[in-house]
């Protein structure tokens, strides 16, 4: 993709909002192939009915899904409204629905046999989520100062909404996990030894504050990556966290070695850690704040999973041994 005068603009009010690179990424794209949609025309000579007709197209057309057109759709209308300043008259285009689906969990008996499957960081960072019901990208981005171990505490911060939140630290990883801290340190004391290394990325503003923070223990990974890297924003040479799919695929394997056939990925760990505290008797207030969910709403489709087998429902099908 082609540097641009507008897209360099669209970048600099991303970070001026303090969005996250991932969102970066994904607005550039979706403003990138909406302008090469029409033709490489500049977005000031369109608006409300290109936007439609480009949604249109990847709906009817491409058949993406609700989700992926809502995407494109968020994109839009921050590049019109919040970088260009222009409204979008007559404009009623409206987000895909997208429908209701019950989240895959497993039994706690399927979460111990994946568990089993997965070694070393694989099995830490798959325990930290089913045991303190975080999704992954919150896993990927604890830091050494978020383990509090004298609290059995882990404190996300930054989750879903830019909210932190805290949560249950299990006591049968704090061993491994006070390994894995230990991992860090060494890993930061050869990092430190690496010409222009500029420390772990931390955000730009506490960077500015706190200019040695990034080489100090407390704001480390706590899974960093294999080696450090230019930042893609600054260039600077930091240490980043595993990529997603580091975890994605060792999750998938071992659900395979596992022979389950459910459509499990690392965040069914999430959802089954929410629907066994429900199952367990804990209130779903407690389980909405763990979860770091705003709408109670939200935690309460985990009930729904409950539901068919709280009451011991008989099939009628069941039924027929008893009258014969």
């Amino acid at each position: 993709m082609k540097r641009s005068k507008l897209l360099d603009h669209v970048r600099e009010v991303i970070r001026t909002n303090h969005f996250s690179y991932s969102t970066e990424k994904t607005y550039i794209s979706w403003i990138y192939r909406f302008i090469i949609f029409h033709d490489k025309r500049h977005p000031r000579e369109m608006g409300g009915k290109e936007i439609v007709g480009f949604l249109t197209n990847l709906a009817v057309e491409r058949k993406v899904s609700a989700s992926t057109q809502n995407q494109a759709l968020n994109a839009l209308i921050f590049l019109y409204k919040k970088v260009l300043k222009i409204p979008l008259d007559n404009f009623d285009f409206k987000k895909a629905r997208i429908g209701k689906r019950l989240p895959v969990v497993l039994s706690r008996d399927e979460i111990h046999k994946v568990l089993s499957n997965l070694q070393g960081e694989f099995h830490l960072m798959a325990s930290i989520l089913y045991g303190g019901g975080l999704r992954l990208s919150e896993c990927l981005n604890l830091r050494v100062a978020d383990i509090d171990f004298g609290l059995n505490e882990i404190i996300v911060r930054g989750g879903k909404g830019d909210n932190d939140r805290r949560t249950i630290l299990p006591n049968l990883i704090v061993h491994q996990l006070n390994r894995q801290v230990e991992k860090a340190r060494l890993r930061l004391e050869e990092n430190m030894l690496l010409i222009g290394f500029m420390g772990a990325s931390i955000p730009e503003g506490l960077e500015r504050k706190y200019p040695n923070a990034a080489k100090e223990l407390a704001w480390q990974y706590i899974f960093p990556a294999r080696k450090p890297a230019r930042d893609p924003r600054s260039g600077r040479l930091k240490q980043h966290y595993r990529h997603e799919s580091f975890l994605q695929k060792a999750v998938k394997n071992a659900v395979r070695k596992s022979q389950i056939t459910k459509n499990a990925s690392c965040h069914t760990f999430r959802h089954s850690f929410a629907t066994h505290l429900l199952e367990d008797g804990y209130d779903i207030r407690t389980v909405q704040e763990l979860l770091g969910h705003k709408d109670v709403r939200s935690t309460m489709i985990y009930t729904h999973v409950l539901s068919i087998n709280k009451y011991n429902i008989q099939s009628p099908l069941d039924t027929w041994d008893s009258r014969s």
